[in-house]
């Protein structure tokens, strides 16, 4: 199984509904709440190239996006294989 990663807000409803989306897919995560924290939103900001929107998610170190993207990647049947699950 892939590992990832996802920076999020407690109350953000695109941190919620991609984080709902790995768990429905039975996939475990990592999650940095950064909840106020600067310094890990820098560090977030870096990982990503530079995006500073929420969520940040990363499979296997490579950074995909926020939620959209995830999403995205669901639709076009493209995100079992990245999490390396059976289709």
């Amino acid at each position: 199984m892939a590992k990832v990663e996802i920076y999020t807000w407690q109350s953000c409803p695109f941190c919620i509904r991609a984080k709902a989306l790995l768990t429905q897919k039975g996939v475990s995560f990592i999650e940095h709440a950064i909840d106020g924290d600067q310094s890990a939103r820098r560090e977030m900001s870096v990982r990503s190239g530079g995006r500073n929107t929420l969520p940040q998610i990363f499979i296997n170190e490579k950074g995909i996006g926020g939620c959209d993207e995830l999403h995205e990647l669901e639709h076009s049947n493209q995100l079992n294989n990245l999490l390396g699950l059976v289709n």
